[in-house]
Order: structure tokens, then sequence, then C-alpha cells
């Protein structure tokens, strides 16, 4: 009993502790600029870089440069004018729609499924206090044309629902959409290139003496890496979700090699030989830097990547994804509509 109230005792004082600020991906502190001049980055009980914690990638900044764009680096003002824009675009979708105007303008959300539910952020991306245009880091900020005489991309089966084509039967019942539709696996979040999202861009990170585990928000997968080990030996015909991942220190860096990635994975159309190296480096104690590059002698002639900033984030938060949902019922239901009427159309 007195174990028991002594744990009780704990407990109540966390919750009694001050709470932290409250920071969220529409905020600006989450982005604001930290000190990063003669910052040392802790170690860990093991000796390792301290990267251990909530981090979060929400960003209004894309993947790839817009074509307005001639540089990586964002001026404060074209900065500025970028997040106006983004928070009037969340103001707008956050009010109430009138179901009889019709089709509301976001483009992401419809009639049921209001910007309430979406966490994009409404802050550009910056590194080292830097405002950035692409997290892609290659000359022009896009994604490189793939080399002269590479085999045309591999068709990822049921990757996402758009790769779901209708000679599949895309509509033929559950097992046939896509994956992160049936809650199954996202393909673009969890694992090597971890990219931002529409909403859940919060990853948590535990480190081990010989493993380095990633939580990652979107349906709740763990991303394991080995710390200094070899990659499994014949594991071209084993590929796990998340490839085969191995990983070790350097310097203030986790650095993170991933080959072997399952055929439903889809990484800009590189071949099955591709290899991905990450960098994961604290440069403040509320920012990690996160770099990649996508290495396919197959596909592109020479590697490319990008990088961005992680910065810390509250917490993981459920991701309840069907519950209440009736999208998929609604779907399957359709389908079995339309074929009743084709029948009764043909007879």
């Amino acid at each position: 009993m007195k174990l028991r109230a002594s744990m009780i005792a704990i407990g109540l004082a966390a919750f009694a502790a001050p709470a932290l600020a409250q920071v969220n991906s529409y905020s600006a502190d989450a982005y604001a600029k930290p000190n990063y001049e003669g910052y040392v980055p802790p170690k860990n009980g093991f000796g390792q870089p301290d990267i251990a914690g909530v981090w979060s990638n929400a960003t209004t900044t894309p993947v790839e440069r817009p074509k307005e764009y001639t540089s990586l680096t964002l001026t404060e003002e074209q900065a500025a004018s970028v997040q106006g824009r983004a928070e009037n675009y969340r103001r707008a979708g956050d009010a109430p729609t009138d179901p009889a105007v019709g089709a509301p303008t976001d483009r992401n959300t419809n009639l049921g499924y209001n910007r309430f539910w979406t966490d994009p952020g409404t802050q550009v991306m910056r590194v080292r206090g830097e405002p950035r245009s692409s997290i892609l880091t290659t000359p022009d900020g896009r994604i490189p044309a793939r080399k002269q005489g590479a085999p045309p991309p591999p068709k990822r089966r049921v990757a996402t629902t758009s790769e779901v084509s209708a000679e599949a039967g895309a509509n033929d019942g559950p097992e046939s959409r896509g994956l992160p539709e049936r809650c199954i696996f996202m393909p673009t979040t969890a694992g090597a290139v971890m990219r931002p999202v529409l909403y859940n861009n919060n990853y948590q990170i535990a480190q081990g003496s010989d493993s380095v585990a990633i939580w990652v928000e979107m349906i709740h997968d763990i991303r394991i890496i080995r710390i200094g080990a070899k990659h499994n030996q014949g594991s071209a015909m084993i590929r796990p979700w998340l490839g085969d991942a191995i990983g070790w220190y350097e310097g203030n860096s986790l650095v993170v090699e991933t080959i072997n990635y399952h055929p439903f994975q889809e990484l800009y159309g590189a071949s099955d030989d591709v290899k991905v190296t990450e960098r994961f480096t604290r440069v403040a104690d509320n920012r990690l830097l996160y770099q990649f590059s996508i290495d396919d002698p197959i596909t592109w002639d020479a590697p490319w990547g990008g990088e961005y900033e992680f910065w810390a984030s509250e917490g993981i938060y459920e991701y309840a994804c069907h519950e209440g949902n009736h999208g998929m019922l609604g779907i399957l239901e359709g389908a079995r509509a339309l074929e009743r009427r084709e029948d009764e159309t043909a007879k």
C-alpha cells in the first residue's frame, strides 16, 4: 500500500508541474529562430548524441520548390507572404460551411471534413533560421529527371489510393483500396524519407544502446534502426514495410542507411535498389536538423536530397483512423449500387 501511495503521489506531482508553453504547428513560436551559436548537443546515458524527444515537421514549405521561386532561400518578405496566405487558408477552412452553397474551395477537404481535422502547419520551414522555399536542395529544388535509358518507374501495388487502377478493381473490396486508406501504412511519413503531410506530423524518438525507435504518429508505425549492425544477408528477398535500416553515430549525428524497400513503397519512382542515407543532428535545444540523400544509380546520375529542421513538439496524439469513419463503407456501397444500376440497364 505504501508503494502504491508513493506512486500516486509521484503521479500527482507530475500533473502539478508547470505546463509547457502551448506551441503547435500554427504557432510562430514553433519556428522562431533559436540560439544556434555555440550550441553543444547533450549526450545521453549511453554517451550518444541525445536526439530523443517528440519532434514535428509540420510546415507549409513543400518538398519541391514552387516555380515562382528561383532560390532555395526566401526573403523574410516572401516568407511572411507565404505564411499569411496559409493562415488565411486555414481560417477560411475552419469557418462553418453551408451545404446549400456547394463544394468548398478547399481542395483538401469536403463538406464533412473541414480544416479542424488537419494540421499541415502555416509556417515556412527554416534551417538555421533561414526560410526555405523547398525541402529539396537540388539546384532547382525539384526531383531530378530520370537519366537516359533508365527503366520506367516500378508499378507499386496499392501504395496509395491514387495508384489503384480501375483495372485492379479499386472498389471490389477493402483489400483493393490504398494502404493509407485502410489504415495499414503511410509510405510518405513512416520510413525514409520522412516527409510532412496534411496531419499527424509528430514523431517520438527513443534511443537505446543498440537501437533507435521512431514512433510515427501517422497510423502509429514504429521504425526500428539497428545501431552498429549490418544489413541482413540475403535481405533483398526480405523487404520489411520500412526497409532494412541500420545506423551509427558520427560526431553529433545519427546516420541511418536504409535499403531493400518494400515493393509497396513509393519513393519518387526509384528502383528496388535505392539507398537512402539520413542524418539526424541536434542543433539547438528545440531543433533537430534532418538531412537525407537518395542514391539510385539505376534511375539517377547522382545522389540527391534535401534537409529541414524538426521542431520540438508537445507529444504524440491518437491516430483514430477508422473510428466513426463511414468513408470506406460509402465507397463500397456506392460501387455496389452502380453495379446494380448497370445490371438493370443491361436487362
